[in-house]
C-alpha cells in the first residue's frame, strides 16, 4: 500500500491582466469561437454528403 498524505487545502490563484490584453484575448476567444463554428459546420456538411453517397 502506498503512504497516505492529508489533501491540502484548495489554493487562490490572483491574476492581473491589463485591459489591452483582456481585449486581446476576448477578441482571440471570438474568432476561435467563428472557427470552431465553421469547422461543425464544414464537419456536418462532410457527414450529410457521406450520408448521400451511402444511399445511392
Amino acid at each position: 500500500m502506498g503512504t497516505l498524505m492529508s489533501a491540502s487545502p484548495p489554493q487562490t490563484l490572483y491574476v492581473s491582466v491589463r485591459r489591452d490584453e483582456l481585449r486581446r484575448l476576448k477578441e482571440e476567444r471570438d474568432q476561435l469561437q467563428r472557427q470552431v463554428a465553421q469547422l461543425s459546420l464544414l464537419l456536418q456538411q462532410a457527414q450529410g454528403s457521406d450520408k448521400a453517397v451511402v444511399t445511392l
